[in-house]
């Protein structure tokens, strides 16, 4: 719950990459629609631990237990870790100069800097030096550890410029205009058509910024058009963009679904139940709670 919900895509100011791809699409910024992001965030993270409470006492009524695995994943050596303060201030310095023009005013910023307002490109960098600064004594090897980290990053840049890629593609396919008329087309407020696309786009990829990367690469500039033509703010678009693309990319398919029951050596037998319930039923409650606000201009 924690990684596959709120703090994926409903966080204003988070650096996730489903938070930041709709600005591209929309000149928004990470910190889009605070008030729904915040709302939704809270009904992500109540409604799973009220399902999970409840699951849990289910399990504790049947004499249910955990059985930790055979092949478990090898302990620490019991080396002294930094304290957790210490390690939560790269991320904050993150998080913080992503938001910092987006807190104090964009021309307060200009004035004060004499620039514009950090990319989270330069946000990432500052992290990753205050990161070796900190930990330098750690680091046996700080230019493999470096190299470490880069190699990682890769994945994430190639899944989203597939994405991108697949989205002209997308495009070109006779049946998108197909799909296109029937998003469009859905009557009231174009939140809806946009929640669709994105769910079922994320769905068929079984990836959140996937689904959603195609989705705003197809119709980006028409959710433009729609947020003039109805005076919804591209804010409530970023928003609804960004939590819509974390409830049906987590059906059973989804890579990140089949690596969680890898490694807690469980089945969707097993588990999917309350995958479903707090990554994906959940999630898309909250999508709607988020357009009816959009539509009393609450974002």
């Amino acid at each position: 719950m924690g990684s596959f919900t709120f703090t994926m895509t409903a966080i204003p100011g988070s650096p996730q990459i489903q938070n930041l791809i709709p600005t591209n699409y929309f000149g928004t910024n990470a910190m889009a629609a605070p008030i729904m992001g915040t709302v939704g965030a809270l009904i992500m993270l109540v409604g799973g631990m009220l399902w999970l409470t409840w699951r849990e006492k289910q399990y504790n009524a049947k004499g249910v237990v955990f059985i930790e695995p055979e092949k478990k994943v090898a302990e620490g050596n019991g080396e002294k870790l930094p304290h957790w303060a210490l390690s939560l201030l790269p991320l904050l310095v993150v998080v913080l100069t992503l938001n910092v023009a987006n807190i104090i005013g964009k021309e307060t910023f200009t004035e004060l800097l004499g620039r514009a307002p950090f990319s989270i490109i330069e946000s990432l960098v500052f992290g990753i030096v205050l990161a070796i600064v900190l930990f330098w004594k750690r680091m046996p090897n700080v230019v493999t550890t470096v190299n470490a980290g880069a190699a990682g990053s890769v994945l994430a840049i190639i899944n989203t410029s597939a994405a991108v890629g697949f989205g002209a593609v997308v495009r070109a396919v006779p049946g998108f205009a197909t799909l296109k008329d029937f998003v469009l087309g859905i009557e009231g407020n174009p939140l809806i058509s946009e929640a669709v696309a994105v769910n079922i786009l994320a769905g068929a990829t079984g990836s959140a910024s996937g689904g959603m990367g195609i989705a705003l690469e197809a119709l980006g500039a028409n959710f433009v058009a729609l947020s003039e033509s109805s005076g919804i703010p591209l804010a409530a678009f970023h928003r609804i963009a960004s939590m819509s693309s974390g409830g049906l990319d987590t059906l059973p398919h989804n890579g990140a679904v089949l690596t969680l029951l890898a490694v807690t050596a469980m089945t969707h037998k097993d588990s999917y139940l309350d995958i479903f319930m707090v990554a994906t039923l959940i999630p898309i409650v909250s999508v709607i709670v988020g357009i009816m606000m959009a539509a009393v201009n609450l974002i």
